[in-house]
């Protein structure tokens, strides 16, 4: 199989996956991808980092995982999207005409890869290695894969750059939180002390700190078709 029936394999299946004839659903994948619906959830994350860590450590993270954040979206946006060129589907010739962009989404940037994904799964990653609550990750995954769908729902990725971008996502997200671990031992050698008790996981978050931040995130899936259906219904 040649490098041009891949691209139209990636073309077909955006086409396949791309929006829907519901307001309602547009508004869901509109709204799930703005910053500002998850503005909760990114407070009650600095609140259990600052409960379950030196006001030292805490301010080491926070800058841990804006470094996270800014690689994945240099490494996509800065390298990858200008050096591919890879129009995005609303630009692109062949299906420009029939591509579903909800609500007008036209960036005029380039497609390949995709910045949503490489960022969300990115901080996805570290926070779950970071933790380490197997409800806490599935679920960030859960987070991070809505994210990355709604930009080819909206029309403005091919499932080829969610597909890298996740890539460019979880080998930093890992590199990135193996960086910390070293800085860590070397500041401080009991770094992986035993946490024998129930209420605390492995790397010792309280999980009563845990289920508040799984709690904020459900609430935020909930209220978004919410959201949806009072703005589109009335």
């Amino acid at each position: 199989m040649d490098f041009s029936s891949l691209i139209d394999i990636d073309k077909y299946m955006l086409l396949s996956m791309n929006g829907s004839d519901s307001l309602f659903w547009d508004g869901c994948m509109s709204l799930y991808t703005t910053t500002i619906i998850w503005m909760p959830l990114l407070l009650v994350l600095i609140y259990v980092l600052i409960k379950n860590n030196s006001i030292q450590d805490f301010f080491f993270l926070l800058a841990m995982l804006v470094i996270v954040f800014l690689t994945t979206d240099f490494i996509s946006s800065g390298i990858c999207k200008p050096l591919f060129g890879r129009l995005r589907p609303a630009h692109d010739p062949e299906i420009m005409y029939i591509v579903d962009v909800v609500n007008n989404m036209r960036s005029h940037d380039f497609s390949f890869t995709s910045s949503h994904a490489a960022n969300s799964f990115g901080l996805a990653t570290f926070v779950m290695l970071l933790m380490k609550n197997r409800a806490l990750s599935f679920s960030l995954i859960l987070w991070a894969a809505m994210n990355a769908y709604t930009r080819i729902y909206l029309g403005v990725h091919y499932p080829a750059d969610i597909l890298a971008g996740t890539l460019i996502g979880v080998v930093t997200g890992f590199l990135l939180y193996r960086l910390y671990v070293y800085i860590k031992k070397r500041k401080q050698r009991n770094i992986h002390r035993d946490w024998i008790s129930s209420q605390y996981t492995k790397s010792g978050y309280q999980v009563s700190d845990i289920y508040f931040l799984l709690m904020t995130l459900y609430a935020t899936f909930a209220l978004i078709p919410v959201i949806s259906f009072i703005t589109f219904e009335y």
